[in-house]
């Protein structure tokens, strides 16, 4: 975000009062589950005033940041230290579209909230990569594993999803005009290919993605020093059940939706229980336990080539046993989960119950 936004933000300060921090709604995806007509309400609307003022100048908004507590010096000063600005990270500029996109289909008649759903979506639309994928921030940064085609936290599905809705005009974003509608479409369907080119082939088979991708060689690649390139057992969910909304999939999508499936019924960690003790400093230590009737978990990372679940600390040197890993990173990262758990009791039953037996293609 530059000088200039920050300055042009600020001069709304004086108009926002404290009371437009909003009472009964928190900022976040709770945001967009709201009824209806609250959308058309006099809190919707101040709201929306408070999210448009952390809009930058290249239409995109800060992450881990209150869009529903007006913007301060002290709030612009934490942005620009914490490198927060523009991205699609952790549901930054995706969430902000969407909520000021429903607030407009509300009611509000001020097109101030039309144009910065454009701008937003204009942004995405320039932030994605030829090749289909995005990265974590744009504009691009000069280092970092940030221009990395990002699946992280589902930042690249939460961009598709949203142009997809756009494409189709969904009653959200049924004001978007045909061009960018169209652009849309292709930027999905740009998408839909990389992702497709970017699932990992093991012996000969697919199986499911990295949390990033190199943005030229489609390769699995690192992130943060105990992030490396490996099979992640949670972003390759939210992959999947975006592949398995596409109304017509192609042989090509139908393959990777069944391999994908295919790999997570083979790696799950069973007869063990996932526990939490919670220390004097207030975070969770976690330790898998012995339990032969425990549900199963999935790890975050599975090495390339074997399959096994990885664990790392920041000295990213490989570990195999989750109790080797150091307090700080056991209590301060979620190596584990149950994510595909409902994707393979309900999802996938109902996407094979919708599109037939289908026929996977070698």
């Amino acid at each position: 975000m530059t000088k200039k936004f920050f300055a042009a933000s600020l001069a709304f300060i004086a108009v926002i009062s404290p009371a437009a921090v909003s009472a009964s709604v928190k900022w976040g995806s709770a945001a967009l589950r709201q009824p209806a007509e609250w959308y058309a309400s006099k809190e919707a609307r101040e709201d929306a005033d408070s999210v448009l003022t952390y809009q930058s100048d290249v239409g995109a908004w800060p992450k881990n940041t209150d869009l529903f507590v007006p913007v301060t010096d002290a709030t612009v000063a934490d942005i620009q230290k914490e490198g927060k600005a523009n991205t699609i990270d952790n549901g930054a500029t995706t969430t902000p579209i969407r909520f000021i996109a429903l607030v407009a289909a509300g009611g509000a008649k001020d097109a101030k909230y039309r144009e910065a759903v454009l701008r937003g979506v204009d942004y995405l639309l320039a932030s994605q990569y030829a090749n289909g994928g995005f990265p974590q921030f744009y504009p691009l940064r000069e280092s970092g594993y940030y221009s990395h085609i990002t699946y992280n936290d589902d930042a690249m599905i939460n961009a598709l999803e949203l142009l997809r809705d756009v494409a189709q005009a969904n009653p959200s974003f049924a004001f978007v005009d045909k061009r960018r509608r169209e652009r849309a479409r292709d930027a999905v369907a740009r998408g839909i290919d990389v992702i497709l080119k970017t699932q990992v082939r093991q012996d000969g088979k697919l199986t499911a993605w990295c949390a990033q991708h190199d943005e030229v060689t489609l390769a699995p690649a690192w992130a943060r020093a105990y992030e490396p390139p490996s099979l992640s057992g949670d972003e390759s969910v939210g992959i999947v059940r975006f592949l398995m909304a596409i109304e017509k999939p192609s042989p090509q999508v139908v393959t990777a939706i069944e391999s994908a499936v295919s790999w997570f019924r083979a790696v799950p960690i069973t007869g063990q229980r996932l526990e939490s003790v919670r220390r004097e400093d207030g975070r969770n230590e976690r330790f898998l336990v012995p339990d032969p009737a425990a549900p199963p978990l999935w790890a975050r990372f599975y090495e390339l080539g074997t399959n096994r679940p990885l664990y790392m600390d920041r000295d990213s040197k490989p570990h195999y046993d989750f109790s080797e890993i150091g307090y700080e990173r056991r209590s301060g990262y979620n190596y584990h989960g149950t994510w595909p758990a409902s994707l393979l009791e309900h999802d996938y039953p109902a996407w094979r119950a919708r599109i037939g037996s289908p026929q996977v293609s070698p």
